[in-house]
């Protein structure tokens, strides 16, 4: 057959891929992408492009389509809408057959969805908005390697959120005092500690000796308490085999939970670890560094709502989602809509929430929602209202900031959390009540009232930039 321009190309996907009358399958895995087109260039071209280029197509036709059913595993643009308050960007609904993505690799899956087709020169931006994963394919995905109620069950901790804390600062510390750190949060009443996404194994601190020194840590501090107590040892490395070597030292160490950097990992390291955790009993944190570079810009990229989803499939116990309250970028209803595609068993299409398709995922485990950049006390009745006891609360500098060291500032977290759960539990509204609540709770806890007092000034009130799509 003889090329043709790319002009007559792009009109060639309108006529084989834009096909609105098609009825999606159950089976089928759907996509919502944010299209902006060039100028002039219409917008059934421009879906259609996106569905050749995310599936079968190409820039011309080629002889060898002679040699397969183009109309079983070609994906299908079968819808668009106006995107609310955006006249120059639309919705491309686009249906894709099941036997495109190996089973259970979410690798394979984000390579075909968001592979060459961002780049095309049709388009002046591009965002992965949301996929409806069908249940056929969840059921090839391992998921959590726990899950929130095994994990629950194996640190005997039930009724309300869990507290971590990231140890600060970020680099620099000894190993030795690093540990330090550690006791002194695990003793002041939180349940988990953290190390930041950028701790690997640097020449200040490598990771054998802070594993030794994390876990004397938290043996002393279970022991002081009567509690299970956890660290995330972040096992992120260079290489998978270094990786594996990490956490066996953690097992080894008898450690209940390690972490990875899921996206500056990578999504094959992240599936196999959550398979060794599976195997071995651990649980696994997910941190999401690298996500804002991925998922910020209104226009262009991959929502994290898709991101998350992906986790879920995967494989992560805890999975970092912003704090609403707090210092990273995240709009109220839009994180409300991706935490509960973390934990939830079915989440029906919900436009206010950005959620654009049901999504059934069966008895999949689900994941805890970690809370966790620039929250203090004065936050602790938002946080709860907002996440619910599913979650980890995760405090940096708003526990070990606390004028008199970490443990007072862990002290004053655990009361504070304490305080708004009973309330809650009286069936008080918490946010509406928060300072009364937190008063008549620092009366017994001079920890929180000298918290209080420190981060009673500090706010982070900027205008969110990525905004959910409303009228």
């Amino acid at each position: 057959m003889a090329l043709k321009s790319y002009d007559a190309g792009v009109k060639e996907y309108r006529d084989m891929y834009w096909t609105p009358d098609y009825v999606p399958l159950d089976t089928d895995l759907l996509a919502c992408f944010k299209c902006t087109g060039q100028p002039g260039v219409p917008r059934e071209e421009v879906a259609a492009a996106v569905a050749a280029e995310s599936s079968t197509g190409t820039w011309s036709t080629v002889w060898s389509e002679l040699l397969t059913d183009m109309e079983y595993y070609k994906g299908r643009a079968y819808r668009i809408e106006d995107v609310p308050g955006d006249s120059e960007s639309f919705y491309a609904f686009i249906a894709y057959p099941i036997d495109l993505f190996e089973e259970g690799s979410v690798v394979n899956v984000l390579t075909s969805l968001v592979g060459n087709v961002f780049g095309f020169k049709a388009l002046r931006h591009l965002r992965l908005e949301d996929i409806r994963f069908p249940i056929a394919y969840i059921k090839t995905c391992g998921g959590p390697p726990a899950g929130i109620q095994v994990e629950r069950d194996r640190l005997n901790k039930y009724g309300r959120p869990l507290l971590g804390c990231t140890i600060k600062p970020k680099l620099g510390l000894s190993a030795k005092n690093y540990g330090r750190a550690v006791y002194e949060c695990l003793r002041g009443g939180l349940d988990f500690t953290k190390d930041d996404e950028n701790v690997n194994s640097q020449p200040f601190m490598r990771w054998r000796d802070r594993f030794d020194f994390v876990a004397e840590a938290i043996q002393k501090a279970e022991a002081e308490t009567g509690e299970r107590k956890g660290h995330y040892l972040n096992v992120t490395a260079a290489t998978p085999e270094d990786m594996y070597e990490r956490a066996a030292y953690a097992k080894e160490l008898g450690m209940p939970i390690i972490m990875h950097d899921f996206l500056t990992g990578g999504f094959t390291a992240n599936t196999g670890l959550a398979n060794y955790c599976r195997k071995n009993g651990m649980l696994l944190h997910i941190h999401r560094a690298m996500h804002a570079v991925i998922d910020r810009h209104p226009k262009h990229g991959i929502h994290f709502r898709v991101l998350a989803k992906c986790l879920r499939l995967s494989g992560g116990d805890h999975l970092h989602t912003g704090t609403v309250v707090g210092k990273l970028e995240g709009d109220r209803a839009s994180t409300l809509g991706f935490v509960d595609q973390l934990r939830e068993s079915f989440v029906p299409e919900d436009r206010s929430r950005g959620v654009f398709f049901d999504q059934d995922w069966g008895s999949m485990p689900g994941v805890f929602a970690v809370a966790s950049g620039g929250i203090h006390v004065w936050h602790m009745p938002a946080l709860l209202s907002i996440f619910g006891d599913d979650s980890v609360l995760q405090f940096g500098g708003g526990t070990q900031g606390h004028p008199w060291g970490n443990a007072a500032g862990a002290a004053a977290n655990r009361v504070a959390l304490e305080a708004c759960v009973k309330a809650r539990n009286q069936g008080r509204e918490i946010e509406k009540e928060a300072r009364d609540i937190l008063t008549e709770a620092a009366r017994h806890s001079p920890e929180l009232a000298i918290a209080m007092e420190t981060w009673k000034e500090i706010k982070f009130e900027f205008d969110t930039v990525d905004k959910l799509d409303v009228a």
